[in-house]
């Protein structure tokens, strides 16, 4: 239901009101966090493909040498794939295996498994509740000197910066539609993603099947689809008829919208 002339009027004010204070407030402090890393997947990244998001080849997804598997506390369960992280090696900590005045910004594709057989701070770096970043190596030596093998770290989350807009790649069969979204800029994370049929008016909910993947287990093949998708930030857009009728699964729809 529409607000009254009213009401609208009040949030008009207040959101004034709160854009002058917000204009004359100093910005936020960066703040970093403390975490440590390793890196993985040989000099050409090669073995980071696939991973616990979903994204497959990083290489052709855009995601290229820059990611990162996460441990336990920073993976939230796949919440937290695509979100993009600012890297510096703490030489304050241990100078001896850190590259001076660099840092480097890494995506998250992939989850970095426990090892509760290990102590958490001798082998065990992704057990809970160590916040842990295992890098590609090519990101990993951006920062860190090799021999060093895992370094101290600080870390802030940072808007991810994308070229073109989301991509919605469909697997999975009648009455189970998985939905991999990639390419998303700004917050980089889903929150919720919902999905509407050519033949209905309804926005019907998807459920997060595993990393990237969204799934709906209702009968949508062929049919004309659009999704409508709130990232992490809360920001939501709305791609309307992004997948044309007569789609087969295993193809790939790439949008010119994109989060900002």
């Amino acid at each position: 239901m529409a607000p009254a002339p009213a009401q609208v009027i009040a949030v008009v004010l207040l959101t004034a009101g709160y854009t002058a204070l917000a204009a004359g407030s100093p910005p936020a402090p960066i703040v970093w966090q403390r975490a440590t890393a390793t890196f993985y997947g040989g000099a050409d990244a090669s073995g980071t493909m696939g991973g616990a998001c979903g994204y497959g080849n990083l290489y052709d997804e855009g995601y290229g040498t820059r990611s990162a598997a996460l441990s336990t506390v920073l993976f939230n369960d796949g919440a937290s794939c695509g979100q993009c992280y600012k890297i510096a090696c703490d030489r304050k900590i241990d100078p001896r295996w850190c590259k001076p005045g660099v840092t480097v910004t890494i995506t998250a594709t992939n989850f970095c498994p426990p090892n509760n057989a290990l102590p958490n701070d001798n082998g065990g770096w992704c057990n809970t509740p160590r916040p842990h970043f295992d890098m590609a190596q090519p990101a990993w030596e951006k920062i860190g000197v090799y021999r060093g093998g895992i370094i101290p770290v600080m870390y802030q989350r940072v808007p991810c910066v994308k070229k073109g807009g989301l991509r919605f790649k469909i697997n999975g069969h009648d009455y189970f539609n998985l939905v991999l979204v990639t390419n998303v800029a700004t917050a980089g994370s889903i929150k919720s993603m919902d999905v509407m049929s050519s033949d209905s008016k309804d926005w019907v909910p998807m459920s997060r099947n595993w990393g990237a993947n969204w799934h709906s287990l209702a009968y949508l093949s062929g049919k004309q689809l659009s999704f409508r998708i709130t990232n992490t930030d809360g920001q939501t857009l709305v791609f309307d008829k992004i997948v044309p009728s007569g789609w087969k699964f295993g193809q790939t729809f790439a949008s010119k919208v994109q989060f900002n």
